[in-house]
């Protein structure tokens, strides 16, 4: 059977550091790279009524974004899956359904009050992944954007 790891991508800079290790540990197990990014829904709110606080994703954007992400290593063979839900439970079920041997996913490291607000994707998939899960976490200031680590110089 081919080997297989799901790499979930957010399009974040934690999603592209953590790309090159799952290309490499796809590579390492002569397998498949499983690119997937989950969109959320629209939040309803009590009475039921949905709640569209930015403009609906475009799609055909989404989807071109999703093609841009690939190993910079040709070798390493890779394909794409756009799904909606919720980011840790499609993550987990397709993990499932695909018989992944990882899931590897990058992490923004939050902790204290950010991640008891904003909740932690990481922390869930490796809570109730059927596989074992690597989870890459940069360092911070790596993290940031070119732009802001330019514009303090």
């Amino acid at each position: 059977m081919p080997k297989t790891i799901v790499f979930p991508t957010d399009f974040s800079t934690a999603s592209d550091a953590a790309l090159e290790h799952a290309a490499a540990l796809a590579k390492s197990i002569n397998g498949t790279l499983l690119i997937v990014h989950v969109e959320e829904p629209p939040l309803a709110y009590g009475g039921g009524e949905l709640y569209y606080g930015i403009p609906e994703p475009d799609s055909e954007r989404i989807l071109k974004m999703l093609e841009d992400v690939k190993p910079r290593d040709a070798s390493v063979p890779f394909t794409h899956r756009l799904t909606m839900g919720d980011p840790a439970g499609e993550i987990v079920r397709i993990a499932g359904d695909e018989q992944a041997d990882m899931i590897v996913l990058g992490t923004h490291g939050r902790t204290g009050v950010t991640r008891l607000l904003m909740g932690s994707v990481a922390e869930a998939v490796v809570r109730r992944a059927p596989c074992p899960v690597l989870v890459y976490r940069e360092t911070a200031s790596r993290l940031e954007k070119p732009q802001a680590a330019a514009a303090r110089t």
